[in-house]
């Protein structure tokens, strides 16, 4: 039999694996709960990556899996040596016997769609992140802040940024656009139960009484209103040159290779996705991450096999 590898799509809300071959033998996928330990106890999320891979192995001789590659996002929480035994004790329960390899979300989406070893993997979702790709290795980021200091572009940006365009408008004096109203419903339930100012003071009261990342859901108001509000269309506008300033700050001047894009904010239909690629445009290849845990299996193999690894036959 051949070696085997797995990779692992290591996420808050779903864990999915793949199994394969490092000659590219498709092996099995399997699937859980959340399994990132950022977002849940640590034997908790390694319980769930482990039940992911012992699916996705569908049978097949866990002692002969040579390499285990969670990607995850923020992989600090495993540079404790605690936390990573504790995902090391709960694949040994399970008979694997290999080293845990920990790579970056943006590593494993760039790894999914091209087979480039060098370029620039662009994160456009709930935050922001551009990064520097050289031999499948991340080794530049260029923000992902979090809320407070970055995430331009981001799904809370287009959130805050349409709250604070309702601010505006409410204050002004001007009708109140399609994304306003939008905004406002979403806050106050009838805004029309309130006057302007009342309707003011409610909305900035509103937003500063949840946690800030929960300004995220209103940024698909500023999608649904674009073709609706200018207001809309213009935050849009400015979310996609923003995110495009993230991906060339984290490029070398004149660097053509290419360029993967994933998250929700930026995927090929939405607007912020569109208007991203059109800024894009003639200045490299623009692609959009593809199916992440075959990303992760074939670093994987690249780690054992080298670079002649061939990518997994996914059906």
């Amino acid at each position: 039999m051949t070696d085997l590898v797995v990779g692992v799509d290591t996420g808050a809300t779903s864990t999915r694996a793949l199994a394969a071959g490092v000659d590219g033998r498709f092996v099995g996928r399997g699937a859980s709960g959340g399994g990132n330990p950022n977002s849940h106890p640590p034997e908790v999320a390694a319980g769930r990556v482990a039940e992911a891979i012992h699916s996705a192995l569908a049978g097949a001789d866990p002692a002969l899996v040579t390499a285990c590659l969670l990607g995850v996002a923020g992989r600090s929480k495993f540079t404790d040596p605690a936390v990573l035994e504790v995902f090391h004790a709960a694949l040994h329960r399970i008979g694997l016997t290999c080293p845990i390899t920990i790579r970056s979300d943006a590593e494993v989406a760039f790894a999914s769609a091209t087979d480039s070893p060098d370029g620039t993997a662009l994160i456009g979702g709930t935050g922001s992140v551009a990064v520097r790709i050289v031999n499948h290795r991340e080794t530049l980021q260029y923000g992902g802040w979090g809320w407070l200091l970055g995430d331009e572009g981001s799904a809370f940006w287009l959130g805050r940024e349409a709250i604070r365009a309702t601010l505006r408008q409410l204050v002004s004096g001007e009708p109140l656009g399609t994304l306003a109203t939008a905004v406002l419903t979403e806050a106050l339930g009838d805004p029309s139960a309130a006057d302007r100012h009342q309707a003011m003071q409610l909305l900035i009261t509103s937003a500063n009484a949840e946690p800030p990342i929960r300004l995220a859901r209103y940024g698909t108001m500023v999608s649904a209103q674009v073709a609706a509000d200018p207001v809309a269309a213009d935050i849009v506008r400015r979310a996609a040159e923003l995110l495009a300033e993230h991906a060339f700050a984290a490029r070398t001047p004149g660097e053509r290779t290419p360029i993967v894009l994933t998250g929700s904010v930026i995927g090929p239909t939405s607007p912020v996705g569109i208007a991203l690629r059109a800024d894009l445009a003639g200045k490299a290849e623009v692609l959009s991450a593809a199916d992440a845990v075959a990303g992760a299996a074939w670093l994987a193999a690249l780690e054992v096999a080298g670079p002649t690894a061939p990518r997994p036959l996914v059906p």
